[in-house]
Parts: structure tokens; C-alpha cells; sequence
């Protein structure tokens, strides 16, 4: 194909070449041509004028011969005077051809002036003789006269037939010459029309390829390159052409998303490539599963999209989700290993839930969500139980607000030795103190707030007020470790352990005195990138918590590789430890592997005597939970543990 190209090009450069130059000795041709066409016009009229100029001369010299004659025979004045008008009459002659003849003219003038002006003097003498009556002298003279007349007779004649012999003799050679023009002409016209007709061919065939180009790029700007599905950009187009015919009579346009599971669990596992594949597969069966009106589109990553002309209702709508649903689930083969495809489908129908295209999108996104969230497969759009609706996304709003207007708070949750209850630490947990709202707990705005970027600034005003608390406190003499939340977004910050070190050194608060505590999911969702952001808090000698351990998915090797420095065992497994063999026996075996690992474990969500004295007993070495304290406000944390034993203070 390249080559193909390459010699395309080429050929049409060669042509084009060669045509410009085919052109140019065209012209260059058509200008020698009317060049030597003025060149014979002004030799043609030069030579014309010459061989008149002689004409001329001879035909006045007879004139003067014939004068000569009535003068011999004239017996009055008035018969004798056209002679004397007539003698000379050749001379101007003679001087124009001497002035603007050629080389020979000027040769055969001058002798002819010489001859003339001899003639001239013999009738002049023979006038003179004849007016003293000297007879014999004038006979002489007259015959002289008629021999010279004679002679400059044939010199004219002589010239004005070598002037047409040279004429002819140049005619022919332009008629050569101009053969020989025409000939070229020819040659170069031939060429140039097989230039030409190259040229029009690859300008044609260049128009077709650009032709084609645009019509495929056309087809790319509106299509996935994976699935070849329309993309998110056309299905727009789609969207909106549908909505207004919609809008004019027809009936209701529903709109589908689809979400798969565990995608990238496939992707980490089997490799990109097994994505594609499994995308691809998706995308058939989706293909398959509509109808001929209905327009599918992959809108990025593993999420799809199905616009439903003329659905007819919200129950018709959740039938075809149903149904597509069921068409796109079930086992695969991709590479020949064998996947379970699975997802959720939310669905919106306009006009009836969506009043335009941005809120039928918005909408079945979030019934989408609503499915996945609820496990339910399918789901269509409800208001009423939309978490987006516009109080809630004015959480985010307002929560902008609380930060900039000191609305957090913190409570702290003590961690204790399960032996001794000595108080060990704190666990940091964020409040809002709303200004109408009252206190709100953290579910009430994490939720949203780890959705959108503000979770970010959230996440450091958090940390700064608990090193600011810490610090408080070891102004006060204890040394109280803390340990602040963090969420998944944190460990995908490179600048987020910039952010720490600059708290830590603002505070003077020692790197050992903080931990971080992150989830099971956070980490092994991108492990190769984590383990950088955790190795570079490891470094400042922050301590790495794994929180709600159990819930998640993690790798033995996640727990060999990563900085970690505790495990926290989810309140799940806890509550009923003393009463259930299977968590306690879970229990045992996360202290099993705590101890192998090197790792310290925290029991969360200790609320009964007898649950923390099983965990003394296994060996937990720290608790927290309802049963020791609930979170308290800063201000009450040294009051509860005054009287504890170990509570670390200053010397």
C-alpha cells in the first residue's frame, strides 16, 4: 500500500514535471514561430522595397531614353522640355538603395550611380550641342546616351531578378524551417496531451482517494475504532435527530446505558487485549439483540449505549433493557479462556422521565448507577429516588462552603491495648456541623463528595485538622498518635505525599505520629501505581493502614509488596465474634496471617465485653469500638482517658 503510494506519487510529480516543461517548449515554440514570422514579414518588405527601388530606377532611366527620342524629333521648345523635366529622375532612386539596400544593393549602387551620372552628363552635353546647332556632335551624343540608357537598363533588370531569386530562396527556407516548427509542435502536442490525459487520471484518482479518505474519516469521527458501533459524538447526532422527531408527533425514544462487571478485573488479569476482545464480543451481541431502527454506541471504556425510537412506554423500555440484558450476559471465550459476562442496564424514556437529550442521558446514567448499586440487573430512571436530584447535588455546593467556612468538625475515636484498655490512639472521623442541617454524619456527604473533586481539599483539611489537634494536644504533654481517613482518589495523587510532608513540617508533627488508613479496593485497583504513592509516605514515616480488612479482594502478594503497617478487621467479622464459630475462626486466621506478615491488627466495632475479651484471648492486640467509646469531640478525648494506664505523655 505504501509503495503503491510512493510510486503515486512519483509518477504524478513526473507528470506534472513533465507537462510544465511540454508547456513551457510549447511556448517557447509558438514564440520562435512568431518571431521568425516578423523576421520574413520585415525581410519580405525590405527585399520588396529594394527590388522597387530598382524597378523604379530602371523604368525612369527608359523614361529618360524616351524623352531623348522626342527631344531628337521636337522642333519646337515645348517638345523638347519633358527631357530636360525628366533628366536626373533616377538619382533619388539610386540614393535610397545606396542608404537602405543590402551589401550587394549598396555595391551595384554605387557602380550604377557612376554609370547614370555619366548618362546624365551625356544628355546634358547633347542639350547643350544641340542649342549651338552642332549636329554631328548631337547624333554622337544621342547614340552614346542610347548605349548608357541601355546599360543601366539591364543593371535594373538584372537587380530587381536577383532580388526576386533571393526571395524565393527565402521563402523556401522559412517554408523549411516552418516544417520543421510544425513538426516539433506536433511532437510537443502529442506529448503534452499524454501528459495531460496522465495528469487528469491521477488528479481524478487523487480526488477519489481524498474522497474516500474524507468518507472514512467521517465514518472514524462518528465510530468507536474497536467495535466500529457509533461513538458518543454520533450517537448524540442520533439522540437529538430522534428527540425532535419525537417532539413533532411520534412516539416516545427510550435510551439505554450499559455497564459492565468486573471489566477491569479482566483486563488486569488477562491482558488488555482479552479487554478487546471481550468489548468486541459485547458489542455483537448488543448488535444482535436490537432492532434495525435502534442505534447502538459504545461511549468509552467497557459502558454502551442503546437509543430506542418509538419505545412506546417505561414498561416497554425496562422489557427491551430485560432483553438486551439477558442477550449480552453469559459465558465467552477470549483467547480460550472463559469469562462470565454480566452488567447493569438504566434506562430513561423521553418525554415521559426526560424533558431533552441532556436529562434522558443524565437519567440513564443514573438509573444505571441505581442497578449496579442495587444489583438488580436493569433498572428504569425514578425521580423520586434520584440521590441526584437538586438538594443533593447542592451537597457538594455547600460542602465547598463548609471547608472555606470552617463548618468540620472532628471526633475522635479511641483505640485502646485489648489487655490493658491503655489508650494507644485515635481515629480521626469528620463531622458537619451544618448551619441549618445540624450535625451530619460522614454518610450524609462522603458519598457525594468522593464523586467529585472536592474530595480532594476535603481530604487535606481533614488531615490538617487532626495534625493541628495532635499537635494540641502534645503541646499539652500527650503524645497521641492519629489516624486520618483517606480516600481511593489520594492514592492516585502524585502530589498527595508532597501534601502530607508540607502538613507534617508545618505542624512539626513527627512522621510516626500519623496514620493513613485506606481500603482493600483502593489498592488493588491500580497496585503498580499505589505502591509508588505508598512507598513515598512510607519514606516520611507515616504508618499505612489497611481499613474494613475482609470486605475487599485482596492479593496475598498486595499484603507481601505493599508499605503496609496494620491490618483493621472489618466490624463485620467482629461483632458477633464471641458468637459465631465462622468469624472467629475468619478472625483467627487474619491474626494468623497478620503475624507471618509482620503487621499489627486493630479489631474495629468492639460493642461488647465479651467480644473484646475473646480478641484478648487470640491475641488481638488493639481494639476499638462503641464498647470502649463512641467518637468524641476533641475537648472530651484526654478527659476519658484521664486515669487510663500508658497514656503516652511528655517528660
Amino acid at each position: 500500500m505504501i509503495s503503491k503510494a510512493v510510486r503515486s506519487k512519483v509518477m504524478a510529480r513526473t507528470a506534472v514535471i513533465g507537462l510544465s516543461l511540454g508547456v513551457t517548449a510549447l511556448a517557447s515554440l509558438a514564440g520562435y514561430s512568431i518571431n521568425g514570422n516578423v523576421d520574413t514579414t520585415r525581410h519580405v518588405r525590405e527585399t520588396g522595397m529594394q527590388s522597387d527601388q530598382w524597378g523604379a530606377l530602371t523604368l525612369n532611366v527608359s523614361i529618360e531614353y524616351e524623352m531623348l527620342g522626342d527631344y531628337l524629333r521636337a522642333s519646337t521648345d515645348v517638345g523638347r522640355q519633358p527631357l530636360l523635366s525628366a533628366m536626373g529622375s533616377a538619382t533619388g532612386n539610386i540614393a535610397w538603395l545606396a542608404k537602405n539596400g543590402d551589401e550587394t544593393d549598396q555595391e551595384q549602387a554605387a557602380d550604377v550611380a557612376d554609370s547614370y551620372a555619366a548618362y546624365t552628363q551625356t544628355l546634358h552635353e547633347l542639350v547643350d550641342a544641340d542649342a549651338l546647332g552642332e549636329r554631328e556632335a548631337v547624333d554622337s551624343l544621342a547614340l552614346q546616351a542610347s548605349l548608357a540608357a541601355s546599360t543601366l537598363r539591364k543593371s535594373g533588370i538584372a537587380q530587381v531578378a536577383r532580388k526576386r531569386l533571393d526571395m524565393d530562396q527565402y521563402l523556401l527556407a522559412v517554408d523549411e524551417r516552418n516544417n520543421k516548427t510544425l513538426v516539433a509542435a506536433g511532437a510537443i502536442v502529442a506529448v503534452d496531451v499524454v501528459l495531460l490525459v496522465l495528469c487528469a487520471s491521477l488528479m481524478i484518482g487523487h480526488q477519489r482517494r481524498i474522497e474516500r479518505q474524507a468518507q472514512e474519516s467521517k465514518y472514524r469521527a462518528g465510530h468507536d475504532g474497536l467495535t466500529g458501533l457509533a461513538n458518543r459524538s454520533l450517537l448524540a447526532e442520533h439522540v437529538d435527530r430522534t428527540l425532535a422527531q419525537a417532539a413533532r408527533g411520534g412516539d416516545p425514544v427510550g435510551l439505554l446505558l450499559l455497564d459492565l462487571n468486573k471489566f477491569k478485573e479482566v483486563n488486569d488479569t488477562l491482558g488488555h487485549h482479552a479487554g478487546d476482545l471481550l468489548l468486541i464480543e459485547v458489542a455483537n451481541r448488543l448488535a444482535d439483540a436490537v432492532r434495525e431502527s435502534d442505534t447502538v454506541a459504545r461511549l468509552g471504556g467497557d459502558e454502551f449505549a442503546v437509543l430506542l425510537p418509538r419505545v412506546g412506554s417505561t414498561d416497554a423500555c425496562l422489557e427491551l433493557a430485560r432483553r438486551v440484558l439477558d442477550a449480552v450476559q453469559g459465558p465467552a471465550e477470549l483467547d480460550g479462556v472463559r469469562v462470565d459476562i454480566s452488567g447493569s442496564i438504566g434506562g430513561a424514556v423521553y418525554p415521559l422521565q426526560s424533558a431533552n437529550s441532556a436529562e434522558l442521558l443524565q437519567h440513564a446514567d443514573i438509573a444505571m448507577y441505581t442497578a449496579k448499586r442495587n444489583r438488580s440487573g436493569t433498572a428504569m430512571y425514578d425521580a423520586e429516588a434520584d440521590s441526584h436530584s437538586s438538594e443533593q447535588l447542592g451537597v457538594i455546593g455547600e460542602l465547598h462552603r463548609a471547608i472555606a467556612g470552617d463548618e468540620l468538625v472532628l471526633h475522635y475515636q479511641p483505640k485502646v491495648a485489648t489487655g490493658t484498655g491503655e489508650l494507644v490512639g485515635v481515629e480521626a472521623l469528620v463531622r458537619w456541623q451544618h448551619p441549618v442541617r445540624g450535625l451530619l454524619p460522614p454518610g450524609e456527604f462522603i458519598p457525594q463528595a468522593e464523586d467529585d473533586e472536592i474530595i480532594v481539599a476535603l481530604t487535606d483539611a481533614i488531615l490538617e485538622m487532626a495534625l493541628v489537634q495532635h499537635r494540641t494536644w502534645r503541646d499539652a504533654g500527650v503524645e497521641l498518635p492519629v489516624a486520618v481517613n483517606i480516600a481511593a482518589g489520594g492514592l492516585y495523587d502524585n502530589a498527595f505525599p508532597d501534601r502530607v510532608a508540607a502538613a507534617l513540617a508545618r505542624h512539626e508533627v513527627p512522621g510516626a505520629m500519623l496514620t493513613l488508613e485506606i481500603t482493600e479496593t483502593s489498592i488493588i485497583t491500580d497496585p503498580a501505581e499505589v505502591q509508588t504513592i505508598l512507598d513515598r509516605l512510607r519514606d516520611l514515616g507515616v504508618k499505612l493502614s489497611i481499613d474494613d480488612f475482609g470486605t475487599g479482594y485482596s492479593s496475598m502478594a498486595y499484603l507481601q509488596t505493599m508499605p503496609l503497617t496494620e491490618l483493621k478487621i472489618d466490624r463485620r467479622f467482629i461483632g458477633s465474634v464471641h458468637e459465631s464459630p465462622s468469624d472467629e475462626a475468619i478472625v483467627r486466621a487474619i491474626l494468623e496471617l497478620a503475624r507471618a506478615l509482620g503487621l499489627k491488627v486493630v479489631a474495629e466495632g468492639v460493642e461488647s465485653a465479651d467480644a473484646l475479651a475473646l480478641l484478648e484471648t487470640m491475641g488481638c492486640p488493639f481494639a476499638q469500638g462503641y464498647h470502649m467509646s463512641r467518637p468524641l469531640p476533641a475537648g472530651d478525648v484526654l478527659t476519658w482517658a484521664a486515669g487510663r494506664v500508658g497514656v503516652p505523655v511528655n517528660s
